[in-house]
């Protein structure tokens, strides 16, 4: 038996041709409905154990730059790393075929595995600093990754429009050649300043001779949003009266590996797998480690 076969209702739910002509011309893609009310409703129980305390396992090392909320964080944008292994029940909800499937055939891909998975909550504090999530692209974290055809799908756990600080996308950004870059763009984008990430993306647009058309997703509950490993993104504040919940599940292709990526004071770029993942017969980080970076989906 195939464990990622799909049946014929998720088939019809994949990407169209034009689909996946749009996603290689403006970055992004918003899905048909993937998840039922009922696996979004599991997931938010899921959720609401996790923040409970619920943990089926813990990780065997803290990574030095692990996002990890904790009570004592205080009424703040929260970012929780690795929930789909410290918790299983997380795990079972969010990761399914159907998504591995779709996020293949967007990026023409035989395989996809989860690179990382991070549970986000937005409160609904409108003047909330940390709510603003200033303008970025998830490869500049990635450098130690060898491919260029990883993705992101945003999973809202309910209906996600413009007043909750919905993810936003800079329109055909993952086309652009990149300038203005430094060693800091490595650094994840709560460690950056934001003024310079908006300069950095209007530099890089007038260098490609683009506008920065920027899209907001507004996303009904079950539906989910991708985006490419190049595409700039942010998001802005909970202007509502209930919470952001969402997931953003990491996605890379099967031939994604590590790859030593030279940093201008001589270190190598680092992701925090590199401290948790097995070895490589080489001795390097295996990105493909089946407990941190399962297999959604596999042609």
């Amino acid at each position: 038996m195939n464990e990622f076969a799909l049946t014929e209702r998720e088939l019809a739910l994949l990407p169209s041709d034009d689909d996946v002509r749009f996603f290689a011309e403006h970055g992004w893609y918003l899905s048909k409905k993937l998840f039922s009310d009922g696996e979004i409703d599991d997931l938010t129980a899921a959720v609401e154990r996790y923040y409970a305390g619920e943990r089926s396992r813990r990780l065997p090392v803290r990574p030095p730059r692990l996002a990890y909320w904790s009570p004592e964080d205080g009424d703040v944008q929260r970012h929780n790393d690795y929930v789909h292994y410290e918790s299983d029940a997380i795990a079972k909800a969010l990761i399914k075929p159907l998504v591995g499937a779709v996020a293949a055939r967007l990026v023409r891909a035989e395989e996809i595995r989860v690179f990382q998975s991070t549970l986000i909550h937005k409160p609904p504090i409108a003047a909330e600093p940390s709510n603003v999530v200033p303008w970025h692209f998830d490869k500049h974290y990635w450098s130690s990754s060898s491919s260029d055809r990883m993705l992101t799908a945003f999973i809202p756990l309910h209906d996600c429009d413009e007043e909750l600080g919905t993810i936003t996308m800079v329109d055909g950004s993952h086309l652009w050649q990149e300038v203005g870059s430094d060693d800091s763009a490595t650094k994840h984008f709560a460690e950056r300043h934001a003024g310079h990430l908006e300069d950095l993306l209007a530099a890089n647009a007038a260098h490609n001779g683009s506008e920065v058309t920027k899209v907001p997703m507004i996303i009904p509950k079950g539906h989910l949003s991708f985006h490419h490993c190049r595409t700039y993104h942010g998001s802005g504040a909970n202007r509502s009266t209930r919470p952001r919940q969402a997931v953003s599940l990491h996605l890379q292709d099967g031939d994604n590996a590590y790859r030593e990526f030279p940093l201008s004071d001589g270190s190598l770029a680092f992701y925090n797998h590199d401290s948790l993942v097995r070895r490589t017969p080489a001795g390097l980080p295996d990105y493909a480690d089946p407990e941190f970076c399962p297999t959604v989906w596999h042609s």
